[in-house]
């Protein structure tokens, strides 16, 4: 019996031993080496992919508008303009200039105003024919144009003086380019509508109302620079514009008064 004892106890000691060998296998084989790289590596990964996360809540955090801000978040400064970015003044209290969309002005006086908490710098300008005052930034004076020298204005009557280049497109699309040439407040483009339009000896009923309106509006601004420029009377400036356009008003109103009387004879001889 004791031998038998004997053999079913060392079985199990052999059994509970291999056991024990078994889990120290599995425990080798689980545990990384010391110089293992690809350890390092996975490690090293993982940090950075936590980084890009923490980025990216971030970005979301600062983008996100609509988003409730939490109690810990910092709030973004908003930092107020109380000043308007300060520039030069390269016109003066008196100086004539040019503001493309209402003609010749005078500069009155210089003003600061206050708009939305921001102090603005502007011009003050009065337009004599409009009997109107503007106010232009001086931040904004680069719209503005200085009066033309005599030496531009000597070219635009050689301009005025020159053949008309009258396009054979659809009045409507012409008349927006004449208007933009006007708007533009370029000298050299009012004389060549001015040039375009002009009916010279003719008689001006005989032009559209849309026609003449244009015209009228080309005519008298530059009448004004050439009267401001040459230091003249309104008369001796339209003088030298009629003579360049070689329009003689006198015989146009001459004109306009015959044909008025012709019409008034025969309307009478037809209802005799």
């Amino acid at each position: 019996m004791k031998n038998i004892l004997k053999k079913i106890l060392n079985k199990k000691k052999k059994v509970i031993k291999k056991k024990k060998v078994v889990k120290k296998v599995v425990k080798k084989v689980i545990k990384p080496k010391k110089n293992d790289k690809s350890v390092k590596v996975k490690k090293v990964a993982k940090k950075e992919i936590k980084n890009v996360k923490e980025q990216k809540k971030k970005t979301e955090v600062k983008t996100d508008p609509l988003r409730i801000p939490k109690n810990n978040e910092q709030k973004p400064e908003i930092k107020k303009v109380k000043k308007q970015e300060t520039e030069k003044r390269l016109f003066k209290v008196k100086d004539y200039v040019v503001y493309p969309k209402h003609g010749v002005g005078q500069i009155t006086e210089t003003k600061k105003i206050n708009i939305g908490g921001i102090e603005v710098e502007t011009y003050i300008l009065k337009f004599e024919k409009d009997k109107a005052n503007g106010m232009v930034p001086v931040n904004k004076q680069s719209h503005l144009r200085p009066l033309a020298t005599i030496n531009q204005i000597n070219k635009c009557v050689s301009i005025l003086k020159s053949k008309p280049k009258i396009k054979r497109s659809m009045w409507s699309r012409r008349a927006q380019e004449y208007e933009a040439k006007i708007s533009s407040g370029k000298i050299y483009d009012l004389a060549e509508v001015v040039r375009d339009l002009n009916k010279g000896d003719d008689i001006m009923i005989d032009q559209s109302y849309s026609e003449r309106q244009l015209f009228e509006k080309a005519y008298e601004r530059l009448l004004t620079e050439f009267q401001i420029v040459m230091g003249s009377s309104i008369e001796d400036a339209q003088k030298k514009l009629d003579k360049a356009l070689k329009r003689n008003l006198e015989k146009q109103i001459q004109k306009i008064e015959e044909k008025s009387i012709n019409e008034d004879i025969t309307n009478q001889q037809i209802v005799e």
